[in-house]
Order: structure tokens, then C-alpha cells, then sequence
């Protein structure tokens, strides 16, 4: 008996992973006497595992059940032999002993790996055998057995070995069965808990077609509360796979009910998970349905299902990012991603049969100065001037982006094509606001109507002295001038706009004509303060003010006369004020979200509320966006000096991603004030700063960076000298810091940090410490300051490779491997100023030196070409060194010393 005997025949020591300890040392007599006699009858090899997986001893078929694997594996080369034990195995399955099926199931998906692996000479083995076997034990008497059947199909699942079929002809009807009303309630709740757990793993069609109506009716089960409280748990994962639609229409009634139910614990499992419900559902749904719901949710009288909203609010929020203008996108699944941008040459710019460039789109071109908010349009296309000739450098936003200038042609003649060129003065008016999209909804009538309303007569009215009107070529031909235009036509293509609010193109160019309307109003109001008013008409030529209303805002805002003082500026105004204008989500959440900070929601809710404000605050930063940023200032500061120094480490680790967020202009004026109080913190809030501390500096102004290189020798002192990984971080962070200064600086600065570090007593902050003088060395050489590269290698000879202690010689010996590595220097300024240094510590007397010596002339510096060269001033006398280093009485130094460059490398960092 081949099998069973390769099997058994393992030494003693693999007894414990069979379960053999308890039965003390006469375990191995059983054993072999009962399966390792092969005199003991005249059988087959089948024959004899019939025997033994049939035998009246329950210990030997629970044997049999656990070497499977290997058996299927001595007879999976003879095709008949395999059948027969798969049939085996199939009556097997059918013993009466509980602990018989389970060591079998146990075994099912390491048998069904195998199958899949051998799948060319036994296709339908795995379908035809094990698959009954799971899905019959999901119904097992014996809860051992079901719950191991349960564990095993899941692992199958998610190894992907069960075929879509079997899944919808097999396992899913049983687990319908058993969820249906009359079924056992044992049976329902593991049914509907396996099922839960089915569904992220199944295709949105298997889930709709069998599973989902299952699923509306489970969640509505009035006497199993245990079968709602997992539907609940698991209701966003419904969600996410069956898509909006799905949701809306069939399962957000359910969530509705959940949300509502008398239990408190299942309330709060729809506390939790709220936010995958939400980024299934339109931002219709989620406004005007969700957001009063999750509202009910925070009121709660429970404290459990408060604590759970609290925690869930700042995700939820998160939802009502809109893509267009915080560049992310929330997929199906929940899962963040990020917007590609566009570049410029896919914005709608295509080229004619002559090679000329066009815009062959709508398109609406925004562009706020001090003076008049304009408003550019042109009707399909507008031509650049030449086949080859390419736009001026774009504007940059202050998102970041470009923003193509638009050229237009001033002449119907091709050949006398001129370009209008603004003048210098309105350029250095316009702020940066620009704003360019692909095509909208057609809205050609509304602008013709707008150009009408601008005839070619009085295009010069209104226009102050010293401004020119802007000429752009109509697609017929025709030539139409531009004027500012008034808050009260921006508002009528606000209007046309309304019915195509479900396109998020649309969406993004009312929020840019929305803030074109308030710049309009905002320098309307300046004009009257500044007693113009009087002597101007007004814009609209009709005589009534423009109506202070914008329809995207939902918020309404009164009409001022002349005689009413300018509105308050964004920074000054009272931040209940400022709240109004903020519409990107409820405002109802947004107070909720802001009180998270009240001691007394620590005392009614969860002592670390705070914690989980701090932790959600980048995400409802990023879906309100910079202009709301005054919204959670004040938020932010109470957070930033609260007495928990976790609430405070959550915001340091955190702060880097927030000026990504807001930008140059607001980190510097909000959060280098609250970095700097966070550098001198506790160190478990300092590690967080460190950690990002070059995420951070390359986001703020030269001058204002530079400040910080005084502060950095700070983190060199810290409350427990054994917290070396806070040294480790730092060394790694001055790495890419080095970038951001000048050699200057940096040789000032920086390089006696390294220094130090490279002598501290922990090996790992030595090693990379190390690495750190190399980019020194690299950055003084990168610049051309060469004097200063020479005097930080006679600092790096003084303090190594002269250093009294084999540690500090070792560390020049591997700086030099890394320098050539590198190519941190040119190889004769190396081989004049650093080689002659490394070559007299190959006979240094401690072996580790000699090892890092060898290393670094076997597997680097000889392998350089300059050294290389035929008659090279270095090469004889680095070939004796080498071979005096092969003939080292060490070991390792003769390893090293001749070992092939091109051979894997060993590493030596354990020596350092």
C-alpha cells in the first residue's frame, strides 16, 4: 500500500500536526500496526484503503480523512485508480461520526487546490465529488460540520475554485432553501451570515438574479432579530454589488426600516455601514433621504448607536465629494480613486484638414478680475493662428492646473490672420480663477439669447477706460465682441442649467458660474461703496439691481442697495455666517460634525469623539473644498490643542495631507502655526509630523521652508533615548528633505545632523544614517560646489576612516561602496581624495573592516570602467590589495574578496 505508507512513514515530529499528543507514546505502535503491515492480508493498495476507510475504528478512518491529499497524490497518475478513490472519498463523506466528516471537510480545499492544479487530466472532478459533499454539510445535524463546511466554502470562494455554474445550481439554492420562512432558526441565521459573506464574492448578476430578493425579505424578518441584525451588518456590501438602481429602488425602503428598528444593536450595525449605502445611491438620494436618516441616527436614544453614528459621520460626509472639484471618485465598491486630469491637448482641442488647432466644443470660459467678471463664448470653434503654432503658456489655477488661454482670430482672411492680444495691465488684474470643461448639455439658444443682449453697437458701453473688448470669430464668420456681462445673465444660464444637474459636468460649471455670480455681486457692492454707483447706470441697462440669488446654492441671499456697506470678506465674517454659503453638504451634518468637538458630546457619547473628528477631518475637508475652509478652522484648531495627545497625533499625522488640500496660500497662514506647535509636542504626536515632515515642507514657500532648518537639530533630542526608530525616521525623512534646500543648506545645516547620526548606538540608524552622507556628498557635487564636497570628505576620513573604533572604520569602508554605487562623485576625484583612504584599511585588524573593504573593491570600485582602463594610476595597486584581501586568514574576507560581482550579492548590513 504505496499511499498510505509514504504518508505515515513522516517522522514523529509531524504527529502534533495530526492531532496525535493526546494519545500518549504508544500513539506510533498504533499507527504502524494498524496501517503499515503489509503482511498483514493479501490486498490491493485500493483494497486496503477501502479498509482502513471503512474500519470499525473511528480513529483509523479519521486517519484516512486526514491524509487524502497525499493519497489522491500517489494515485493521480493513473486515471482509473484516481476515480476510484474520489469515489471513496464520496462514501466517506456519508460517516456516521461527526469527527470523521469534519477532518475530511477540513481537507476539501487543499484536495481542491490540488484538482484545480492538475485541472488538464481531471476537469470535473472537483464539481462532480467535493462540491455535493460542501454544500451537504452546509445542512449538516452536526454543528462542527456545518460550521467547518461553511469555512471551507468560503476559502473556495474566495480562491475562486467554484465555477459560477456550481454556484448557481449548487450552493445558491441551498442557502435559499435554507432561509426560507419555514426553515429550521439555527439553519436561517448561519444561511443568511454565509450568504452575506457569498455576495462580495459573486458577480452582480448571480447576486440580483437569485440573492437579492432573498435578501429584501431576511430584512424584514419579524421574529429572528439575530437574521435583521446580519442583514444590517452586511447591507452595504449589498449595496455596493448590485449597484444604484438596485438600491434605490429595492433595498433603500429596507435600510429604511433597519434604521428604525426596535433593537439597538441593529441600529447601529446601520450606523456602520452607512457610508458604503451611501456611495450607492444618486446625491439626490443622499441628500434628501440619507442625510435626515443618519440625522435620526445621531439623536439616537441609545448611546451605542450614537457613538456608532458619530464615528460614521465624517465617511458619510466624505460621500458628498463631488468629483469635479476634488479631483476623487468613489467607485461602486466603495473604494476611493482618483480623477485623471486632462491634459491640454484633450480638452476639446482637435486639428483641422489644415493642421490648424480648434476647439470644436462648447465651451465657457470664466474669468474674475477687479473690475467686471467677463464672460467669454464662443459658438463651435475657434482657431489658433498657424499650422504649427502652439498656445502661450496657460495660467495656472490654484488648484494646481492649467488653464489654456483662449486666442482667437480677429479677420475672416486666413491670410492676414491676427491674434487679439490683452494688454499687460488686465493680465495682471485677472486673479487665477479660470475654468475650462469638455461639452455640456446644448445650450446654443440660451447663449445666442445672451448675445443678442450684447449688440454690436454698444459693445463699447460700460467699459471702462483703459479695457479693451475681446473679438472672437463666430463659426459663420462672423465677428462678435464680448463685454462684461451682469449677475443677472449669469444667473439665466445658471437657470438653463437646473434640468441637467444629474450630469456632473454640469454640476462643475454651476459651481464656476455660481462663484462668477458672487465675484459679479461681490465688485457690484465695491462700486457702491465706492460712490460710484451714482454716476454709473446699471449693468443691466434696465435700472433695477441684479437679483442676489443662485439657484445651484439652494440659499438665498437679500438684495442690497447701493447705500448697504460691501459683504464682509470670507476671513472676517462670523463663522455662523459663513456657514450659510457653504452648501456642498447639509447643513444639518455639517453642525452635527462641527459639535464633535463639545466637551459634552464626551460625557453623552464617547470619551473619544475628538479622536474620531480628528481622524475624518481630510476627508470633509476635501468635500468642502478651500473656499469652506473657514467652516472647520476653528474645528481644527480646538482639535489641534486638545488636552489627548492621541486626538492631537491623529491630526499630526494627518496635517500633510490637509495643506495638499487647501493649498500654499491657507497652509500658510493656518497650519504652519499648528505644525510648529506640533514639533514641540510629545514625541508620540512629534513621530507623526516627522514621518510626513518632507510631504510637508515641499508644499510651503522657499523662505518659509527655510525657516525650518534651524528646527530639525530639535528632532535629535527626544523624552526616551531608547526610542531610536524616532533617529531612524528622521534620517530617512532628511533624505528626501535634501532635495528642497540648497548645498548651501544643506552643508550647513544638514550634514552635521548626518553625522551624528552616523555614531548613534543603533546599528539601523547607523546603516541608513550612512546612506544619508552619501546623498550629501551627491547633492554638493549635483551643484558643482566642489570645495564644499572636498571638505566633507576630509570630515568623513577624520571622523571614519581614522576613527579609533572598528565601527566607525567599518562605516567608511561601506560609505565608499555607496559612493561608487552612486556615481555620487566623478571616479578620478573618488580615486584621488577617497580610495587611497579605503585601500590602507585592508589591513586593518578587525575582520568586520577588512569584510566591507573587500566587498567594496570586489563588487563595486574594480567594477567601474575607470579603474578598469589599461595603464589607470590605481589599477595595480588595487589588484594586490584584492588579492592579498583572497588570501585573508579570515574567512569571510576571502569570500568576499572573491566572490563574482555578478553573483547575488550577500547582504552585509547585519555587520554594520
Amino acid at each position: 500500500f504505496a499511499g498510505l505508507s509514504l504518508y505515515f512513514e513522516d517522522s514523529h515530529d509531524d504527529l502534533d500536526d495530526f492531532g496525535f499528543d493526546d494519545y500518549g507514546s504508544e500513539c506510533d505502535g498504533i499507527r504502524i500496526t494498524a496501517f503499515l503491515d503489509a503482511g498483514q492480508d493479501n490486498l490491493t493498495p485500493l483494497g486496503r484503503l477501502e479498509k482502513y476507510a471503512f474500519s470499525e475504528n473511528v480513529f483509523n478512518r479519521q486517519i484516512v480523512a486526514r491524509g487524502l491529499l497525499d493519497v489522491l497524490r500517489e494515485f493521480s497518475e493513473n486515471e482509473n485508480d484516481f476515480i476510484s478513490v474520489m469515489e471513496t472519498v464520496a462514501r466517506m463523506s456519508e460517516d456516521g461520526e461527526p469527527t470523521v466528516r469534519a477532518e475530511l471537510m477540513e481537507q476539501v480545499p487543499n484536495i481542491a487546490m490540488f484538482l484545480h492544479e492538475s485541472q488538464p487530466n481531471f476537469p470535473a472532478a472537483f464539481s462532480r465529488y467535493l462540491v455535493p459533499i460542501v454544500v451537504r454539510y452546509l445542512t449538516d445535524p452536526n454543528n462542527q460540520v456545518r460550521k467547518t463546511s461553511q469555512a471551507a466554502l468560503l476559502v473556495l470562494l474566495e480562491q475562486g475554485l467554484i465555477c459560477k455554474g456550481d454556484m448557481e445550481t449548487k450552493v445558491c439554492p441551498v442557502l435559499l432553501d435554507l432561509t426560507e420562512p419555514s426553515s429550521d432558526d439555527d439553519y436561517k441565521i448561519e444561511a443568511v451570515a454565509i450568504m452575506c459573506k457569498l455576495v462580495t464574492m459573486l458577480s452582480k448578476d448571480t447576486v440580483e438574479h437569485l440573492l437579492l430578493l432573498r435578501f429584501c425579505e431576511l430584512c424584514s424578518d419579524a421574529r429572528l432579530f439575530q437574521v435583521r441584525k446580519v442583514c444590517a451588518a452586511n447591507f452595504g456590501e449589498f449595496c455596493s454589488i448590485v449597484g444604484q438602481d438596485a438600491t434605490e429602488k429595492l433595498l433603500m425602503s429596507k435600510f429604511f426600516d433597519l434604521c428604525s428598528d426596535s433593537l439597538w444593536g441593529i441600529r447601529k450595525a446601520c450606523a456602520e455601514c452607512f457610508m458604503i449605502v451611501s456611495n450607492s445611491t444618486s446625491p439626490g438620494v443622499r441628500r434628501t433621504k440619507l442625510s435626515p436618516l443618519f440625522i435620526s441616527l445621531i439623536s439616537d436614544q441609545s448611546r451605542w448607536v450614537r457613538q456608532a453614528a458619530f464615528q460614521s459621520l465624517g465617511r458619510f460626509i466624505s460621500t458628498f465629494a463631488n468629483p469635479s472639484s476634488t479631483g476623487l471618485y468613489f467607485k461602486e465598491d466603495g473604494t476611493l480613486l482618483e480623477v485623471p486630469r486632462c491634459p491640454f491637448d484633450r480638452l476639446g482641442l482637435g486639428f483641422d484638414s489644415g493642421g490648424r488647432k480648434q476647439y470644436s466644443k462648447w465651451t465657457i470660459l470664466v474669468k474674475c478680475n477687479k473690475t467686471c467678471c467677463e464672460f467669454f463664448y464662443s459658438s463651435m470653434r475657434c482657431s489658433f493662428n498657424g499650422p504649427t503654432e502652439r498656445p502661450s503658456h496657460p495660467p495656472i489655477n490654484q488648484d494646481g492646473r492649467s488653464t489654456p488661454t483662449l486666442e482667437c482670430m480677429s479677420g475672416g482672411d486666413r491670410g492676414s490672420d491676427s491674434t487679439h492680444t490683452p494688454p499687460r495691465g488686465r493680465h495682471e488684474n485677472f486673479n487665477s480663477f479660470h475654468y475650462w470643461r469638455p461639452p455640456l448639455p446644448d445650450i446654443s439658444e440660451e447663449l445666442e439669447m445672451l448675445k443678442d443682449q450684447v449688440p454690436l453697437q454698444n459693445q463699447t458701453a460700460g467699459i471702462k477706460e483703459g479695457e479693451k473688448e475681446e473679438m472672437v470669430v463666430l463659426e459663420d464668420g462672423e465677428m462678435a465682441s464680448l463685454k462684461p456681462v451682469t449677475s443677472s445673465q449669469i444667473q439665466k444660464v445658471l437657470d438653463c442649467l437646473q434640468p441637467h444637474m444629474d450630469d456632473p459636468d454640469a454640476q462643475a460649471q454651476v459651481q464656476v458660474l455660481s462663484a462668477a455670480l458672487k465675484a459679479a455681486q461681490q465688485e457690484r457692492q465695491s462700486e457702491d461703496t465706492e460712490g460710484q454707483s451714482e454716476s454709473q447706470p446699471p449693468e443691466d441697462g434696465n435700472g433695477e439691481p441684479d437679483e442676489e440669488f443662485s439657484q445651484n446654492e439652494g440659499t438665498a441671499e437679500e438684495k442690497q442697495t447701493p447705500n448697504e456697506p460691501p459683504q464682509q470678506t470670507t476671513d472676517s465674517a462670523p463663522i455662523e455666517e459663513l456657514k450659510e454659503t457653504e452648501n456642498v453638504i447639509p447643513q444639518q451634518l455639517l453642525d452635527q460634525y462641527l459639535s464633535m468637538t463639545d466637551p459634552a458630546r464626551a460625557q453623552t457619547v464617547d470619551t473619544e469623539i475628538a479622536k474620531h473628528c480628528a481622524f475624518s477631518l481630510p476627508g470633509v475637508a476635501l468635500t468642502l473644498g478651500q473656499q469652506n475652509w473657514h467652516c472647520l478652522k476653528d474645528t481644527y484648531e480646538t482639535l489641534a490643542t486638545d488636552v489627548q495627545w492621541k486626538v492631537r497625533r491623529t491630526l499630526a499625522f494627518s496635517i500633510h495631507e490637509l495643506a495638499v488640500i487647501l493649498g500654499d496660500q491657507l497652509t500658510a497662514a493656518d497650519l504652519v502655526p499648528i505644525f510648529n506647535g506640533f514639533l514641540k509636542d510629545l514625541d508620540e504626536v512629534r513621530i507623526g509630523v516627522l514621518k510626513h515632515l518632507y510631504d510637508f515642507l515641499k508644499l510651503l514657500h522657499a523662505e518659509k521652508r527655510r525657516e525650518y532648518l534651524y528646527q530639525l537639530q530639535e528632532f535629535m533630542v527626544t523624552d526616551n533615548s531608547r526610542n531610536w526608530r524616532f533617529r531612524y525616521e528622521l534620517a530617512e525623512q532628511l533624505i528626501l528633505i535634501i532635495e528642497l534646500y540648497s548645498h548651501y543648506d544643506v552643508y550647513d545645516y544638514l550634514r552635521q545632523i548626518a553625522l551624528t547620526l552616523c555614531s548613534d548606538k543603533v546599528s539601523e540608524v547607523r546603516w541608513i544614517s550612512y546612506k544619508l552622507v552619501v546623498e550629501i556628498l551627491q547633492k554638493m557635487y549635483a551643484c558643482g560646489a566642489h570645495d564644499l564636497g572636498l571638505n566633507f570628505i576630509n570630515e568623513l576620513i577624520v571622523r571614519f576612516c581614522h576613527c579609533p573604533k572598528w565601527v566607525g572604520r567599518q562605516a567608511f569602508a561601506f560609505i565608499c561602496q555607496a559612493i561608487v554605487e552612486e556615481d555620487c562623485m566623478p571616479m578620478d576625484q573618488f580615486a584621488q581624495h577617497l580610495l587611497p583612504s579605503l585601500l590602507s584599511l585592508s589591513s586593518d585588524p578587525v575582520a568586520n573592516v577588512r569584510v566591507l573593504v573587500a566587498k567594496a573593491l570586489r563588487q563595486s570600485v574594480m567594477e567601474k570602467a575607470y579603474f578598469k582602463e589599461p595603464g589607470s594610476a590605481y589599477s595595480d595597486e588595487l589588484e594586490e590589495t584584492v588579492m592579498a584581501l583572497q588570501a585573508d586568514k579570515d574567512r569571510d574576507v576571502r569570500f568576499f574578496a572573491s566572490q563574482d560581482p555578478n553573483m547575488a550579492l550577500m547582504d552585509t548590513a547585519a555587520l554594520i
